[in-house]
């Protein structure tokens, strides 16, 4: 086959098998995304290693541009995040989700980073498995939080709101570690520059916001085919590049922070509507099926780190519950509320592959590593549904609270 045909056939199987296996995942009450790693562990090299079959010809090629659409999936995937914000909401949402999200936070950050100096890791190294831990994935307890009727109490709203915080932490901290350890080495870059750096390209682009938003609204009169999806594309794909280039950060920051200037506009739920017919249907499955097949599950758990993998699964899980209840339970909820904050946060989906596969791709963490950090995720995206559904079944009942942050929340989520 020529490097074309083998790239489209490729193509054709991960997409095919990526949305077919979501939905198998989802009729089971499973988050479609899993069905989608697990799709792309199966193409992989832990079991079937698709581009190893010698009638690929191309592999390398064919692999390397797989790659290069994952990428590009996740950066539409970080603007529709960025989109679906909601910056009002988080501001009525107040201090328990704040202070829940600082704790689940800053204890898995910190766990994580004395974890992996305990047993060996680099410095790099260990910030960053740090750096995974503090991701929380909205969209899973959102979606649980929905089925059980508890979305609009006080503790599904301050959940929510804290997942959202924690996105906006977790994608700063991100951009820092990359920034520092992007070279393998702390000492590469002056901290001082990269603060310098990060602040400028902050500064500069918010700044923009007023002619971001006059560019959408001539572009959208042109009498041309999709000029406005056509623009928020470009300023996505520029700011995303400016964020790396020039800012030192990552490239999904720039599309994260386009998404939330564009979501402050008329235009959030056109773009929204628009992105996500390609987004989703194409690009974003392309990439979380890309993490399975860059993951070897089969040699990192036969291996000597299976146990490093286990202890990060427990760490994972613990630090969110304690962090976030402790923090909800300083801001006055009981022991019971606290417990369904905590578990609320422990999933860590999409967000965490994210920063997994940056790590990967940076060179931060090695690829036996970044197979362990693979199973952490799909293994909290798992338990979250569960533990959400007991820590509600028992204890006190909840009570609908008399606001509309919850609802504006979701929305965003």
């Amino acid at each position: 086959m020529t490097p074309f045909l083998e790239l489209v056939i490729v193509l054709v199987i991960i997409v095919v098998g990526a949305k077919v296996t979501g939905w198998l995942l989802g009729l089971l009450g499973q988050p479609t995304v899993v069905g989608e790693i697990a799709f792309g562990l199966l193409l992989g090299p832990t079991a079937v290693n698709l581009l190893g079959m010698p009638v690929f010809t191309h592999a390398a090629e064919t692999g390397e541009t797989v790659r290069l659409l994952g990428e590009l999936g996740v950066v539409l995937l970080m603007f529709l995040a960025g989109l679906e914000t909601d910056m009002p909401a988080m501001r009525k949402v107040g201090m328990p989700a704040l202070v829940s999200a600082t704790g689940g936070v800053v204890l898995p950050l910190a766990a994580g980073i004395g974890f992996g100096l305990l047993v060996g890791m680099p410095l790099g190294e260990a910030v960053f498995i740090g750096t995974i831990l503090t991701a929380t994935s909205v969209s899973i307890s959102a979606q649980t939080l929905l089925e059980l009727k508890k979305l609009r109490t006080k503790e599904g709203m301050t959940i929510l709101g804290a997942a959202v915080i924690d996105d906006v932490m977790g994608i700063l901290i991100l951009s820092v570690v990359v920034a520092l350890f992007a070279g393998g080495s702390a000492a590469a870059v002056p901290i001082w520059l990269v603060a310098v750096k990060m602040v400028a390209y902050f500064a500069v682009g918010i700044a923009l916001a007023p002619a971001v938003k006059a560019l959408l609204r001539w572009f959208d009169k042109l009498p041309i085919n999709q000029p406005l999806v056509a623009l928020a594309l470009v300023l996505v794909l520029f700011y995303s590049w400016a964020a790396e280039y020039w800012g030192g950060v990552a490239a999904i920051t720039g599309a994260y922070l386009m998404g939330i200037l564009i979501g402050q506009t008329e235009f959030k739920h056109r773009l929204e509507q628009a992105t996500q017919v390609f987004a989703y249907g194409f690009f974003v499955s392309i990439f979380f099926v890309d993490i399975g097949l860059r993951a070897d599950l089969r040699e990192a758990l036969g291996g000597p780190l299976v146990w490093v993998g286990l202890a990060i699964i427990v760490i994972a899980i613990l630090t969110k519950v304690l962090g976030a209840g402790l923090g909800a339970r300083a801001m006055g909820f009981s022991n019971f509320e606290a417990l369904r904050v905590g578990a609320g946060m422990v999933s860590r989906g999409e967000v965490g592959l994210i920063v997994a596969a940056i790590g990967v791709e940076r060179g931060v963490i090695p690829q036996d590593l970044f197979a362990i950090m693979v199973l952490m995720v799909v293994v909290t995206t798992l338990v979250t549904p569960l533990f959400l559904r007991s820590a509600f079944k028992f204890g006190p009942p909840t009570h609908e609270a008399h606001d509309d942050v919850g609802a504006a929340t979701a929305e965003g989520s």
